[in-house]
């Protein structure tokens, strides 16, 4: 069964029943590239658990500058719209999980 999403970004944070894990990125990164599988395999592996998704600095600037995005890679844990994981640079998938882990239920 495919959940429909909210159309905005706010709607998502705010109405969202799972955690979303929102990766902010632009096409130029090399290492927002290096972390992209990373994040692939986390939305595999935490499917049902979180909602991954990925913002384009470049193009949601409004979005970028609101939660202070100096550098990407950044990674945002959002529930109910409070932040509750923010990780900034190219972290292996083994740093990323266990970060995210602390902050999801069980």
């Amino acid at each position: 069964m495919r959940t429909t999403l909210p159309k905005s970004f706010d709607a998502l944070i705010v109405e969202s029943k799972l955690p979303v894990l929102v990766d902010f990125w632009a096409e130029w990164c090399g290492a927002c590239k290096m972390v992209s599988p990373a994040i692939s395999r986390i939305a595999r592996d935490l499917k049902g658990r979180i909602i991954t998704i990925k913002v384009n600095v470049d193009k949601k600037q409004d979005i970028a500058v609101r939660y202070q995005i100096t550098g990407i890679p950044t990674l945002m844990l959002f529930y109910k719209s409070k932040i509750l994981m923010r990780l900034s640079g190219a972290l292996p998938y083994e740093s990323i999980r266990a970060e995210l882990e602390k902050h999801l239920p069980h």
